[in-house]
């Protein structure tokens, strides 16, 4: 693909972001059926970075902390990008 090519499925798949950019989520990139790891290249290419998750809280209970601790870290789900990335 290429960078207009992103562009246009970068600026067709986001939504606004409450810091005035936009954001995009990774699933949407993948169902799009666009080259994935491209499409991600541009993104932080274009100043996108990867949306802060907000920790999770402890478990309470017998295997609370079991499963807490023990979770699997997965790549981000959106990637948020700034003002005038798109243009």
């Amino acid at each position: 693909m290429d960078d207009q090519e992103i562009n246009t499925l970068v600026t067709r798949l986001a939504r606004p972001h409450s810091s005035g950019g936009v954001v995009i989520e990774r699933a949407a990139i993948l169902a799009s059926g666009a080259d994935a790891p491209a499409v991600m290249k541009w993104v932080t290419a274009h100043a996108g970075v990867p949306e802060t998750a907000v920790a999770a809280t402890r478990q309470r209970g017998l295997h609370g902390s079991h499963f807490a601790d023990s979770a699997p870290s997965r790549p981000p789900a959106r990637f948020v990008l700034p003002v005038g990335a798109l243009d």
